[in-house]
């Protein structure tokens, strides 16, 4: 049976740490002790923890499911799907906030900006396809025009990611679909 690389064991295992000790405080030596991996094989893999975080987000974006915002339908019932979809996948890390948020948040504006860089790709695809959807509603009426889509598109962004930045410091984790819930009712024409 082929074994697992130290590189997989680490990437697999750091995410929960670094959202629940953050990455200033967890250590290398904190995330090769969750991944069941020896301290120096980190160092193998990646030059700092910034550039395995930058890794982890470039995952995290690439798993976010954005075919809710397609299809026919109307589309602000596209938008809520997709919005109540995202709050699902942070149910089970709420307490730690978004990891889009937490990541450009702690990560320190060294190491080329990798995180940073990384935080702004995986927003600048996530609001690209939220601002298709709209600009969809738009076309089709039911979405106000007083704002460009992009616009919109990103203060639904920064409404979800500012309510789960909230609901990380309240406990209310219900906030961030109800702020988008808000959000999405003040769009309609």
């Amino acid at each position: 049976m082929p074994q697992r690389s130290h590189r997989a064991a680490i990437v697999e295992n750091a995410e929960a740490l670094l959202r629940r000790k953050g990455l200033v405080a967890a250590s290398v030596a904190d995330i090769t002790k969750a991944a069941g991996v020896p301290k120096g094989s980190f160092y193998n893999h990646f030059e700092s923890k910034e550039a395995l975080l930058a890794e982890i987000v470039q995952r995290f974006c690439a798993a976010t499911d954005l075919s809710n915002l397609e299809g026919d339908g109307p589309a602000v019932e596209r938008l809520r799907a997709h919005f109540t979809a995202c709050s699902a996948r942070l149910e089970s890390g709420m307490e730690f906030g978004c990891l889009l948020g937490s990541a450009a948040a702690e990560a320190p504006t060294t190491a080329g900006g990798r995180v940073q860089q990384a935080v702004r790709d995986g927003l600048e695809v996530w609001s690209k396809a939220i601002a298709a959807t709209v600009a969809e509603g738009q076309d089709a009426g039911e979405i106000t025009t007083v704002q460009p889509a992009t616009e919109i598109a990103d203060f639904l962004i920064e409404t979800f990611e500012g309510a789960a930045l909230l609901a990380k410091a309240t406990a209310d984790y219900t906030a961030p679909l109800r702020h988008v819930e808000l959000a999405l009712a003040t769009l309609r024409q």
